[in-house]
């Protein structure tokens, strides 16, 4: 390097030309929160107008409100003048009858004895007020103007420590410092609990004393616009973490994880991993119960953003078995370690899960089958009315087939096939197989197996329901010979026919 600054001067400068830089994504800028990491709620009033005077009527809260370093200035304060205001008047009373001029002459009786200066007179009243008493001063019988001042200065100085004192302690004993021995978690995860995807978060007392009647609520804070265009920056929606059954009511001896199911009612029903870095929201977690010590009202609160919230993470236990006792390591008490999570969003899962399975479809033939055979069966009521308006010679011909009609249709629910006889089948077909001069009766009609259910014979009985013209038939439109239709059937088939 020296050489080259020697050959090219002392301007030369070692230009790195490698353009092989990591990418480095953007650093996320620090969003407001509504509540601070330590319950501190980030919010200011402004602009109050005539309102601040409310304040000076309550100045007893106003005075438990203000911090500390405005308190002890007031407190030191409100003593030291009300005592160099009282120390003056002692002062004015002996300056007004004469006894700063008398202070040493045995002979006079002064209003208060020993008091020749304004330091003396501000000895009395501390003496007085501190009830020390050392015996060296006192008030004479013959100062009444005296007397009366010091009963109003009892009268004050016991309203003025009440006031002060009372102060100061309600803001030594106030709750909030109760709410700095409980803990949340840094952060909250979001897994499966009992097969249903949870947000949880963990809540721990560091104290012996319990929390009476602990109870935890959570509030969702987001922003949203309403359908009629109302845009409301500051949205809070409530969380259920368990009202409904109990578990928001907390039994706070030892670390608890507090869960909120993710289901339809829940503002997190259509949250994703994605869909997680693109969201803006703040959960406030509040946790509220009475001091076992002091018996009154504690409130805790916490907040979780965006970007406090894991997905896929679940929390290391804390909690291990000793000998007689049960030990917590607060050292694992923020630690989260990854779980095999869906990536998806509750919502998705449903819809993916409420989706058809293809193997759950029923064939073209079978449904097919199965209409057909229900359509068949179904036909036979409507066949009986439709038959109770033919002529009385047409319902004597079909009366005799109406329990064959029923057998074959209730018989074809069951997928097999069988053999039948032509003394099975409806009169239409017997007289369809019986034309005459086709040759001899077996040939002429041939005797096929049927398949019960099949097309063929649903569509028979489909013919039966659907056929139109049988209601407009006359008798003399009816072509057949005289005498029974069964006389012109083979021997073979009448003797089957008789047999049944």
């Amino acid at each position: 390097m020296s050489a080259l600054r020697r050959k090219f001067g002392e301007d030369y400068q070692v230009v790195n030309t490698n353009r092989g830089t990591t990418f480095t994504a953007p650093v996320k800028k620090k969003r407001q929160r509504f509540v601070e990491k330590n319950g501190r709620c980030n919010v200011q009033h402004g602009n109050l107008g005539g309102e601040t005077s409310r304040y000076i009527s309550d100045l007893f809260t106003t005075l438990v409100d203000l911090k500390w370093r405005w308190n002890l200035l007031i407190f030191i304060l409100t003593y030291t003048i009300a005592w160099l205001v009282m120390a003056s008047m002692w002062w004015i009373i002996a300056y007004i009858r004469g006894d700063l001029n008398h202070g040493h002459d045995s002979s006079y009786t002064p209003c208060v004895a020993n008091v020749y200066n304004f330091p003396s007179a501000f000895l009395f009243f501390i003496e007085t007020e501190a009830t020390i008493g050392y015996g060296y001063r006192y008030i004479t019988e013959k100062c009444p103007e005296g007397i009366i001042l010091f009963l109003f200065q009892s009268l004050l100085g016991s309203i003025v420590d009440a006031f002060l004192i009372g102060c100061m302690f309600i803001k030594m004993s106030q709750p909030k410092k109760r709410a700095e021995t409980l803990m949340f978690s840094q952060d909250a995860v979001i897994s499966q609990r009992d097969g249903k995807l949870c947000l949880m978060f963990r809540v721990g007392n560091l104290r012996n004393s319990h929390m009476v009647s602990a109870q935890i609520r959570c509030k969702l804070i987001k922003s949203r616009q309403t359908p009629e265009g109302e845009f409301l920056p500051l949205d809070q929606c409530e969380l259920d973490v368990g009202f409904g059954t109990g578990a928001d009511q907390l039994f706070l001896v030892s670390p608890l994880t507090i869960c909120h199911e993710i289901n339809p009612k829940s503002p997190f029903f259509d949250l994703s991993q994605r869909s997680l870095m693109n969201e803006q929201f703040e959960i406030v977690v509040i946790l509220e119960g009475i001091v076992e010590t002091t018996g009154m009202t504690c409130q805790a609160r916490t907040s979780y953003t965006e970007d406090e919230v894991l997905w896929g993470h679940r929390f290391l236990p804390v909690m291990s078995l000793e000998e007689g006792f049960f030990r917590v390591d607060y050292s694992q008490f923020h630690s989260t370690f990854e779980v095999p999570t869906p990536l998806y969003s509750v919502k998705e899962n449903e819809e993916k899960a409420s989706l058809p399975s293809p193997a759950a479809t029923p064939t073209l033939g079978e449904a097919r089958g199965r209409r057909e055979r229900v359509f068949s069966v179904d036909c036979i009521d409507t066949i009986e009315e439709r038959a109770g308006r033919l002529p009385s010679k047409l319902q004597r011909m079909s009366s005799g087939k109406e329990d064959l009609q029923r057998k074959v249709l209730k018989t074809g629910s069951q997928p097999s096939e069988r053999a039948s006889s032509t003394g099975d089948l409806p009169l239409k077909l017997q007289r369809i197989g019986s034309v005459p001069g086709q040759g001899d009766a077996e040939e002429r009609l041939q005797l096929r197996p049927l398949k019960v259910g099949s097309e063929a014979l649903t569509q028979s009985t489909g013919d039966l329901q659907q056929h139109k013209p049988l209601p407009a038939l006359a008798p003399a439109s009816v072509h057949q010979p005289a005498g029974r239709p069964e006389d012109n059937l083979p021997a073979k088939l009448r003797r089957m026919n008789a047999d049944r």
